[in-house]
């Protein structure tokens, strides 16, 4: 995902690390030293666009695509956009797509042929096959970021719209107590009392690059 991102036009002092806890305090802290943002129903008939809109919210149409729409949520919205360099592919992707309304913006993502030549050479050269076209995944990417407002977002490709998970306070960042008990925690526990007895999770924070 960081050389993708980094393709795109995100700044190199910003890479995806993995976060091995998010209960053990020690590791919530040592990613909470260097992140920036980072995976209910969605809000039905979701029609937000332009500047006002608080979280950049992509609607994924095109197939085998959760990652890069995770990654666009992740880059584009939350402090995470300040590290995107002018003129780049996202810079301009995020002037074309901010005034668009979600239908729109889906389409422009997949007419994109920017877009399609990035995720392909990402895929390439990855260490998983992709699996067969028309074929469900099985899994998703979601996003849980601060948006403009002050409030942790949900924010997942599949859905109809951003999820808004309630107000966090000025000095709550995403890895913060109550932002991960309304985050990824609650998704977690909301999959375990689904019953399917198969929870496969990983999370991923973006944040300030490790010195080589």
């Amino acid at each position: 995902m960081t050389k993708l991102a980094h393709r795109l036009g995100l700044s190199p002092a910003l890479s995806f690390h993995d976060a091995y806890s998010l209960t053990d305090p020690d590791l919530v802290d040592s990613n909470r030293s260097r992140h920036y943002n980072k995976a209910n129903e969605a809000e039905a008939g979701y029609d937000g666009s332009g500047p006002g809109e608080p979280v950049m919210f992509y609607r994924q149409i095109i197939h085998h695509a959760c990652g890069l729409i995770g990654l666009l949520h992740c880059t584009t919205n939350g402090t995470a956009a300040d590290f995107i360099q002018e003129g780049s592919d996202l810079d301009i992707l995020i002037k074309d797509t901010t005034p668009l309304k979600p239908a729109e913006r889906a389409q422009f993502l997949h007419d994109s042929e920017m877009l399609e030549m990035a995720h392909a050479a990402a895929a390439q050269s990855g260490d998983s096959t992709a699996p067969p076209l028309g074929q469900d995944p099985g899994h998703a990417f979601i996003a849980f970021v601060k948006g403009k407002d002050g409030h942790l977002w949900e924010l997942e490709g599949r859905r109809k719209g951003p999820v808004d998970l309630g107000l966090l306070e000025e000095d709550e960042d995403v890895l913060s107590d109550k932002a991960l008990s309304l985050g990824p925690l609650l998704f977690l526990k909301r999959e375990e009392a689904a019953g399917s007895g198969d929870v496969r999770f990983s999370c991923t924070v973006l944040a300030p690059s490790l010195d080589d």
